[in-house]
């Protein structure tokens, strides 16, 4: 069976939230290693080697050789906890692989030919709709990353995933489920659309005449609104004429 990566590990009889915070101030990630018909077993990694792994993407898709003192262990990563805030690792789960037994995994796919694309040269957009997928495998037939050829896409034509060139022995899960979904497409790019804000909209509006009306209508009616007597704030009635101011009677002429 073919191992990619080397990962040392050591056995932890303590367990609880206690005993994990403990070993993260020492600087391990407690982990746990499941399957292969065996008892779960924890296990204490290294934080700062378990980093390094992490950040290489082949690490999440390949077999990964499990060493505990002088024992080794095929095992494939399952899962992984992170800080929500912080760059630190939390939990880990591993799943023991056998090389009699098929594992399922989540392996990249890797995108070539993009740039030869006749869609692509009559200015078409390329989309991912999907950027890794789950296969079912034996060990000794599971393949770093699954290869997408784009240089024959046409303008709005779709790959889906049973159009990928597996290797003799890999499966697609979602394919043994009936379910062909697309995992990238050739479109035409999209004109950008010029929003016009709320306010702008509201000025414009107000700004521009009414085509067709005539200007002399809007002049007429400004005058028209202005010989108007204003009411007053009570009643509504027509303001009287202001009283003179000896007598406080109506001003006469």
């Amino acid at each position: 069976m073919k191992t990619s990566f080397e990962l040392a590990a050591e056995f932890r009889d303590a367990e609880g939230k206690g005993a994990s915070r403990r070993l993260r101030r020492a600087n391990k990630v407690p982990a746990i290693l499941y399957g292969g018909h065996r008892e779960p077993r924890a296990l204490a990694l290294d934080h700062t080697r378990l980093l390094l792994m992490l950040d290489n993407e082949r690490f999440y898709s390949t077999i990964i050789n499990l060493k505990v003192g002088d024992a080794n262990q095929a095992a494939i990563l399952k899962d992984v906890q992170r800080h929500p805030a912080k760059n630190a690792v939390l939990h880990v789960d591993l799943l023991r692989v056998l090389d009699n037994e098929k594992i399922r995994i989540t392996i990249p796919l890797h995108f070539m030919g993009e740039a030869a694309a006749p869609g692509v040269k009559a200015g078409g957009v390329v989309s991912h709709l999907y950027n890794d997928v789950e296969v079912n495998c034996l060990p000794k037939d599971l393949p770093e990353f699954v290869e997408v050829d784009l240089s024959g896409l046409e303008m709005n034509q779709l790959l889906h995933l049973s159009d990928l060139k597996l290797p003799e022995g890999v499966e697609i899960l979602a394919l043994t489920h009936g379910r062909d979904a697309p995992i990238v497409s050739v479109h035409h790019a999209r004109a950008e659309e010029v929003e016009v804000p709320a306010a702008d909209a509201v000025a414009g509006v107000v700004a521009t005449p009414v085509a067709g009306a005539a200007p002399a209508a809007a002049a007429a009616a400004a005058p028209a609104a202005a010989a108007k007597p204003a009411a007053d704030a009570k009643g509504g009635k027509d303001v009287k004429p202001a009283a003179d101011a000896k007598g406080g009677k109506d001003a006469k002429k």
